[in-house]
């Protein structure tokens, strides 16, 4: 009883704890302005015209933190405080979101990978915990729990696959705005720590997902024996 318990605030905490640190260096850093001035609209502008990719587009939209890359659009899209807002934090998710249109240019293969597994990642989490919880109550339907581990695994999979991809996209961030003079060398460190709290939350998802994955499977495993 006093493990499920451990396990289960961990599994609770680390979520919380990554959400609570984006959000708060995010708003950290939503205060302070970049010195040149440029809004999130432009700076991806900037890096994707430096970058070759004139037909990739840019789009404001509604919400907080919304921002993403669809490749099926070929568009950037940004939360409307960082399409036009002058921050440190809108800067550096601009130039987040650009790296994915610069993976997705350069043929990545962790993205290509990504984006292959998508159906197969919708399907698996809305079907995973039915074959599951069905595995679970009747145990003479030991089958189905295996074939809701498997489906889960293919959606841990998914995770894992987007830890590199979004790390990849925010290291490239970061050499464009240095390099294209967007941000001086003393606001890099800013960017960073936006960034890197973003990535945080990939990293507490596919962490969570994995400890789930190895406690099915264990369950799965002492009933065979």
């Amino acid at each position: 009883m006093g493990a499920y318990l451990i396990y289960f605030v961990f599994i609770m905490i680390i979520p919380l704890w990554a959400q609570f640190r984006v959000k708060s260096t995010y708003a950290k850093y939503q205060k302070v302005q970049n010195r040149t001035g440029m809004t999130g609209e432009q700076v991806a502008r900037r890096i994707l015209d430096e970058n070759g990719l004139y037909d990739v587009t840019i789009h404001a939209v509604k919400g907080h933190l919304t921002d993403h890359y669809d490749p099926s659009k070929k568009g950037v899209f940004l939360s409307e405080d960082n399409y036009f807002g002058t921050t440190i934090a809108g800067t550096a998710v601009a130039a987040h979101e650009v790296g994915h249109a610069i993976q997705d240019a350069q043929n990545y293969n962790f993205m290509r990978v990504r984006s292959a597994l998508v159906p197969v990642a919708n399907l698996s989490s809305n079907m995973a915990y039915v074959f599951i919880l069905i595995g679970i109550i009747f145990t003479a339907l030991n089958s189905f729990l295996l074939i809701g581990i498997a489906l889960m695994a293919a959606g841990v999979l998914f995770q894992l696959v987007t830890l590199p991809v979004e790390f990849d996209a925010s290291s490239r961030a970061l050499n464009q705005l240095v390099s294209t003079g967007i941000l001086q060398s003393d606001e890099e460190p800013q960017a960073r720590k936006v960034l890197s709290a973003a990535a945080m939350t990939y990293v507490a998802a596919a962490a969570v997902a994995v400890m789930e994955l190895l406690r099915l499977l264990l369950i799965y495993l002492g009933r065979r024996d």
